[in-house]
């Protein structure tokens, strides 16, 4: 079913079915995207709940967001950054969220027939990137987003985005050939 299925019915008939497979779906990109900022698994998973019950309380207004999946991530984001913020600053010294950075291959069929070599190989390529090229990198390839989705998630330009995921595209062209 698609998000925006769920999401009329949550809206609608206040479907907790449909919450949860909403929840279900989304869940660990959110948690990753949060995980690559906080570097901290429960504050990652906190927030990701805090926004979810967010969705819930005001599941009568989501009709009119255009896009939840954004609407999502810049939640996210922006709890993120608010939780960021409150931190003290010797805790803001230790994070480093550049090393944060986590990256999660979903399994699917296709990468089934992936060795394992080729995959460790394929990691420690997609790791070796920028943090930024990382994050869009994954954000696209991964998550799939639009580089302009991505650019509305992050406050970049489009024109940024497009070229942040071909340099991350090219680097992993050259590590890969």
């Amino acid at each position: 079913m698609s998000i925006q299925d769920l999401i009329r019915r949550i809206q609608i008939n206040q479907d907790e079915s449909a919450f949860n497979e909403l929840y279900r779906q989304q869940f660990a990109k959110l948690f990753q995207f949060a995980f690559s900022f906080l570097g901290d698994k429960e504050a990652a998973e906190e927030i990701i709940n805090d926004v979810f019950l967010k969705v819930w309380l005001n599941r009568k207004d989501m009709g009119q967001v255009l896009n939840i999946q954004v609407y999502l991530y810049v939640t996210v984001k922006n709890a993120c950054l608010n939780y960021l913020r409150g931190a003290t600053s010797k805790q803001l010294k230790e994070l480093n969220i550049a090393e944060a950075y986590y990256f999660h291959l979903s399994v699917d069929p296709a990468q089934l027939l992936i060795s394992k070599e080729l995959q460790a190989f394929l990691l420690t390529a997609v790791d070796s990137l920028p943090p930024r090229c990382k994050l869009i990198f994954k954000m696209v390839k991964q998550d799939g987003l639009s580089c302009k989705e991505v650019a509305a998630i992050l406050n970049l330009s489009d024109k940024t985005v497009f070229a942040q995921l071909a340099i991350a595209l090219k680097k992993l062209e050259s590590v890969l050939l």
